[in-house]
């Protein structure tokens, strides 16, 4: 396939919000509020989780890893996207992108197989409570955490090495507020149908699987209480709400995008903000407002230290 006539591309515009000042100055605002609670609030998780005793379990060791992939998720476009709001020039070199979408799909790929490993600790935790240490071991917890980074490497990888060799010449504005595969693509000046059939089939039937198979673990989890006890079920729908909102929150706009990415949805921006701003900041509000152990232990922990302090 023959490349397009063009001068070689070393950087890529990126159109961002709006070119208003005013929309600029509280898109700023907004988002660096935004960011800040998202990376105070997974690190107050992590913190709580690592050093508070009682929450020395399978299910909020497992609260705490996703909190580091949301935080790393936010941190990969996030802060670009906030300065750029400021500056005249909205650029990002070629590497630049390639690292930033690099550094996306394998934190994105690596929180979907923890999602996963998640429903499994709930189907065990309300299905299976008997058995649930003996099954939920330190040995499976650490081996669920290793899968996901192995299968967030792969994921990306096997994207980013057809798209790092791709030649850019010509157009290089990207239609949004970061670099992202589809819209990359795009910009390629060698016919790319092959790889844009590819990234549909990676990443968009990953994102859909994934999002069915936490669907149906719901399922069956809610069929199983319900037989078995019908005063269970509101306490199941309890647990696995702040689940299945997370769920849906982070697969929703994922599936819109990579199921479909060559069409208008790719250039959404406001799905793009949602999964890659919005939800690493829900995530947190969501697990410890509908969470009291995590609550008091916070406070615990928020007590032992002040007290420390001032004996100090």
């Amino acid at each position: 396939m023959d490349a397009k006539n063009g001068s070689v591309v070393t950087e890529f515009i990126l159109l961002g919000f709006s070119e208003r000042r005013e929309l600029q100055v509280f898109f700023f605002v907004t988002f660096s509020l935004i960011y800040g609670a998202t990376v105070v609030g997974n690190i107050l998780i992590i913190v709580t989780v690592i050093f508070s005793s009682t929450l020395h379990s399978p299910m909020y060791f497992l609260l705490g890893d996703l909190s580091f992939l949301d935080m790393c998720l936010s941190t990969a476009t996030t802060p670009k996207m906030i300065t750029d709001l400021l500056s005249k020039h909205k650029t990002i070199s070629v590497w630049g992108c390639m690292a930033q979408m690099f550094f996306m799909h394998f934190f994105g790929g690596a929180e979907m197989t923890l999602l996963l490993a998640m429903a499994f600790d709930r189907y065990v935790a309300i299905c299976k409570p008997l058995h649930y240490r003996t099954i939920m071991s330190h040995r499976l917890l650490n081996g669920f955490v290793i899968l996901s980074w192995i299968i967030g490497f792969i994921h990306t990888m096997s994207q980013l090495v057809l798209t790092v060799n791709l030649p850019f010449c010509g157009h290089n504005v990207i239609n949004s507020i970061f670099c992202d595969l589809p819209l990359v693509i795009k910009l390629a000046c060698v016919e790319t149908y092959a790889l844009e059939l590819f990234v549909i089939a990676d990443s968009g039937l990953l994102s859909f699987i994934c999002f069915i198979l936490l669907l149906i673990s719901y399922t069956v989890i809610l069929v199983t209480v319900r037989q078995k006890s019908s005063g269970g079920l509101s306490k199941a729908l309890s647990t696995l709400s702040a689940h299945i909102i997370v769920v849906t929150l982070f697969f929703g706009p994922c599936i819109f995008i990579y199921a479909w990415p060559f069409s208008t949805l790719a250039s959404n921006k406001t799905l793009a903000v949602f999964y890659t701003v919005i939800t690493p900041l829900l995530n947190p509000i969501i697990y410890t407002l509908r969470n009291q152990k995590m609550q008091g232990a916070m406070r615990k922990l928020l007590f032992h230290h002040v007290s420390s302090a001032q004996n100090f």
